[in-house]
């Protein structure tokens, strides 16, 4: 019985570990993924102007995260202190897959009153990508 226990723990230590890297990206493993799912390469030029773009709407991915987001942002309505967007700028940034998903889903449905479609989420990141220190 006790082996059994054993096993039991040391089996969820590993879908524990395979869960959490699965959830661990890059981003270029995530613009990688964005871009197949789109079916067409990234456009670093289109994410630019998406993301200082209004969309018909109140507020554009700038108005919080700034129109270079190489510094600190702050939110529009809540004024709360947004970490720098560019990867290069906040290693931090697109780095977990699942956080990087509830992200878009939430500021896409505020900029745009829909989710962002893979090509956006593709061209924004390939443009957040190229901005370097």
């Amino acid at each position: 019985m006790r082996n059994a226990h054993h096993l039991l723990l040391a089996a969820l230590v590993v879908i524990c570990t395979l869960g959490a890297q699965a959830a661990a990206a890059t981003p270029a493993e995530l613009l990688a993924d964005y871009s197949a799912q789109a079916g067409r390469p990234a456009n670093a030029q289109q994410g630019q102007s998406f993301f200082t773009r209004s969309h018909g709407g109140e507020w554009s991915c700038a108005s919080c995260h700034q129109a270079l987001p190489t510094s600190v942002g702050r939110h529009a309505g809540t004024g709360k202190t947004l970490e720098p967007l560019a990867p290069a700028f906040n290693p931090r940034r697109f780095s977990d897959s699942a956080k990087v998903e509830k992200w878009f889903r939430r500021n896409c449905k505020d900029v745009l009153s829909r989710e962002c479609s893979a090509a956006e989420k593709a061209d924004v990141l390939a443009w957040l990508m190229t901005l370097k220190p």
